[in-house]
This record gives C-alpha cells, sequence and structure tokens, in this order.
C-alpha cells in the first residue's frame, strides 16, 4: 500500500523535495477517457489509462534523481505523488503507481479548485514546490520532469508551465500558492495556457514555458500517439506502446489505428490552390 498524505498531521515530506504530482481519477471502466469510447470500449479505455499513468510515473521516477543538479549525498530532488480522487480508492493504485510514490487526496467542487487545493495541500504536507501534471500526457519526458524541478529551486517566486498542443498545459509548477492562476480560467478549452499566462503577468509571476507536448484526450489524438509509437517507433512511453501493438497485433489496425488515406492531387484541385482554375483564366 502506498502512504497517503494526511494535511491534518502537518509535515511528512523530507525537506528540499519537489512534488511531481499526477492528477489522477480512478482508473474504473465507463468512468475514464469517456471521449476515447470509441474507438476503444470502456475496459479498454480504463486499461489505456494505467498504461498512460504507469508511463508518466516511470519518467517521474526517472526524473526524480538529481542527475548532477545536486551533490550524490543529496542525489534525491523530487518524490512522486499521485493526487487521486475518489476518496477510498487508494488501493486501486496498488500496481499502478511504484511503490515509492505518494498519494494524497483530491478534493473541491470544479477543477480550478481541485489543482488550488492540490497545491495547498502539498506544500502544506512539507513539500519545497509541487509540479501538477495532467494524466493524458504519456509521451511527457524526464527532461521536462527535470527542468520543472530545477527551475523551481531556489529563492525566486516563479512558476513553471508545459504547454499542451491544444492550447491547455500538461504541467504547472511553483513555490507558493497563488490562487490567481486558477480563476477565471476558462477550463478544457484552447484558451486555458494563454489564460494562465495572463493571470501570472497580471501578480508579476516570472513564467518558465517547458517544452510542448500533447494530451491524449479524442480520436485524433489517438491516431498521432500511435503515429508516433508505433509508426515512428518513438522509445517513450513503453507501457502505452505495448497496449497498443498488442491490441493492433491482436485485431488489426483499423479500429484504433487506420490508415490515413494520401490525398492525391487532381487537375481540378491544383488549379484551385493556384487560383488558375477554369473561372479565372482568361
Amino acid at each position: 500500500m502506498h502512504r497517503v498524505l494526511d494535511r491534518q498531521r502537518g509535515n511528512q515530506i523530507s525537506a528540499g523535495l519537489s512534488a511531481l504530482a499526477i492528477m489522477t481519477k480512478a482508473p474504473r471502466a465507463g468512468v475514464v477517457k469517456t471521449r476515447l469510447q470509441p474507438p476503444l470500449t470502456p475496459e479498454e479505455a480504463a486499461d489505456l489509462n494505467i498504461c498512460f499513468l504507469r508511463d508518466i510515473a516511470d519518467a517521474i521516477s526517472r526524473a526524480t534523481c538529481s542527475g548532477g543538479l545536486r551533490p550524490p549525498e543529496q542525489n534525491t530532488i523530487a518524490r512522486g505523488v499521485g493526487v487521486f480522487t475518489p476518496e477510498g480508492s487508494e488501493k486501486e493504485y496498488t500496481d499502478i503507481l511504484p511503490v515509492d510514490f505518494d498519494l494524497i487526496p483530491q478534493h473541491g467542487d470544479g477543477f480550478g479548485e481541485r489543482l488550488t487545493n492540490a497545491v495547498d495541500d502539498l506544500l502544506h504536507v512539507g513539500f519545497e514546490s509541487c509540479c501538477l501534471i495532467n494524466s493524458d500526457s504519456p509521451t511527457a519526458t524526464v527532461d521536462a520532469f527535470r527542468e520543472a524541478v530545477r527551475k523551481l529551486q531556489g529563492a525566486d517566486d516563479r512558476i513553471v508551465v508545459g504547454p499542451s498542443d491544444d492550447g491547455g498545459y500538461y504541467l504547472i509548477g511553483m513555490r507558493k500558492l497563488h490562487r490567481r492562476l486558477f480563476e477565471e480560467i476558462d477550463w478544457s478549452t484552447e484558451r486555458v495556457f494563454a489564460q494562465t499566462v495572463e493571470r501570472a503577468s497580471e501578480i508579476g509571476l516570472e513564467v518558465h514555458v517547458l517544452p510542448s507536448c500533447f494530451d491524449v484526450d479524442d480520436r485524433a489524438a489517438l491516431q498521432r500517439l500511435c503515429d508516433e509509437l508505433l509508426g515512428e517507433n518513438l522509445p517513450a512511453a513503453p507501457a502505452t506502446k505495448k497496449f497498443l501493438s498488442d491490441t493492433i497485433a491482436r485485431e488489426g489496425r483499423e479500429r484504433i489505428w487506420p490508415v490515413v488515406a494520401a490525398v492525391v492531387p487532381t487537375a481540378e484541385s491544383t488549379e484551385k490552390a493556384l487560383g488558375t482554375s477554369a473561372s479565372t483564366r482568361k
């Protein structure tokens, strides 16, 4: 069983650590990854969510060593945490997250409130800084996580943000709770990252932007994930890659990774592109 952190008990963390904390909903069929149903079944969507969590947690685990940022005797710079919901589901993470991860429950009514409370709770239990990471980006890199932690070390008050290609973000990190960062945000839209940067500017915070990544939360993003992991054979997200490979080996690729037919230009389409169609030729 993972240790479940309790803010009522105060400081429970060794000095100087950053939390690399995954915001996660218990991976239950019919509850998670609903926008991927179809092409996935509810059970497959839950299994894919588990793979995402394993891959993100693996990247976090590899990022928690200093990589030369600190002396060898102070090797650990961060700790993995699962910020989970619903309360009482902590046992479901036993075989998903590494044993050295902690858990802490989510609470709050809306998404912004849950993010605010997660930062507040993680800092309250003793983390020096914290990064909230979504569970939709299995290809987020070790280097991005290390960069986030490194930029939060020291006395300067700043935030780090990892933008997603859809206009949101896959990571936000800070040393102090700034509630304004989570207020008046149009969650689940392409405006989230830009609005967050605007809020930081309002309160005079420096923003360090990490390399971008992408969320896998719909059919088009699943196609892109397959293109990168299977088509380009990228050495990333091994659990996710195995799930996709096994599914395709079992039943073919058409359902979850359909072949996209190449668009062959015709004389008419070429003329239109060049503005030389019959209606414009003299």
